[in-house]
């Protein structure tokens, strides 16, 4: 058996959990800095900010999701893993990059912009929502990955 097709297809799995994972690591941590800033001044702004902080750590959530639903198309999860060609593992491995790439690059983007509402958060708390919004705008872009990425891995053939 050439193992080599389920090693690619393993290692997209992996880049999809990893890379996003580090996205929204950093995201967080980005909005976690800014909203610590805030709430050391007045702690009645902890729920406000801390919606800020969730968002960017939907894109780990996504690669999640992604390698998940990868390994088990494979079946490395339910312990019967297919016997891929290298062709079939790299259109895996290919199929996980959309939300690798995008989940990496978006749960900064939306750490900073979720960082920005935090300063709206604290100048302005009535306008919260405000912040909210403009994070939330960046999320649109890992969905689509995300639903580019599960589109692809369930019409690869195995």
């Amino acid at each position: 058996m050439n193992s080599f097709g389920i090693a690619l297809a393993v290692l997209g799995a992996v880049c999809a959990a990893l890379f996003a994972g580090i996205g929204s690591a950093k995201g967080v941590g980005l909005v976690g800095e800014a909203a610590a800033g805030v709430v050391s001044v007045d702690p009645s702004k902890f729920s406000k900010v801390l919606i800020l902080q969730l968002l960017p750590g939907t894109q780990g959530l996504y690669g999640l999701l992604t390698a998940i639903l990868l390994m088990s198309r494979i079946g490395i999860i339910g312990g019967n893993p297919a016997e891929l060609t290298v062709a079939q593992g790299l259109m895996f491995f290919a199929a996980s990059l959309p939300i690798a790439i995008v989940g990496l690059f978006s749960g900064i983007a939306q750490g900073r912009a979720a960082a920005a509402g935090v300063g709206i958060t604290a100048k302005k708390p009535d306008q919260n929502g405000k912040g909210i919004i403009m994070a939330a705008m960046v999320e649109t872009y890992a969905i689509l990955a995300l639903l580019v990425s599960i589109l692809l891995i369930y019409n690869i053939a195995v």
